[in-house]
């Protein structure tokens, strides 16, 4: 058995993903290619890796822990799944507060950019830029 695992090379903290498998860590990541990571994985039997990941698969060892070492090994879930329905704009807001006004610009961008079609940019004619207070 296998497990993919993403080191964040521009993270400050929790820069260590670990995934089931890559179809799972690609659809969490939308900017990476389930095709060619697993073209590049699969073939090459090395890590992929750029600027801002390194990809790859890495053996987990089937050997029965002993009772003391079982406590180590617990999953705690990363996040909650609620109906669409359920979440409450509150609760939005509540979570968004949360981030720097940075992080909400790049969750915004990044929105967009999913949006757009290959080539395409935003028309930045209706946005107006202002300096963030440090």
């Amino acid at each position: 058995m296998r497990v993919v695992t993403a080191y964040w090379k521009k993270r400050g903290t929790e820069r260590l993903e670990v995934f089931s498998n890559l179809k799972l860590f690609c659809d969490i990541h939308p900017q990476f290619s389930y095709n060619t990571l697993n073209n590049y994985l699969s073939k090459s039997k090395v890590a992929f890796e750029n600027d801002e990941v390194r990809v790859e698969r890495k053996p987990v060892i089937n050997k029965q822990p002993s009772a003391p070492e079982r406590q180590l090994f617990k999953i705690a879930p990363v996040a909650t799944r609620q109906k669409m329905g359920a979440a409450s704009a509150t609760d939005d807001l509540q979570y968004w507060l949360t981030k720097t006004p940075g992080e909400r610009i790049a969750a915004a961008t990044f929105i967009v950019q999913q949006s757009l079609r290959k080539g395409q940019h935003m028309d930045r004619t209706v946005f107006s830029r202002k300096k963030l207070k440090p």
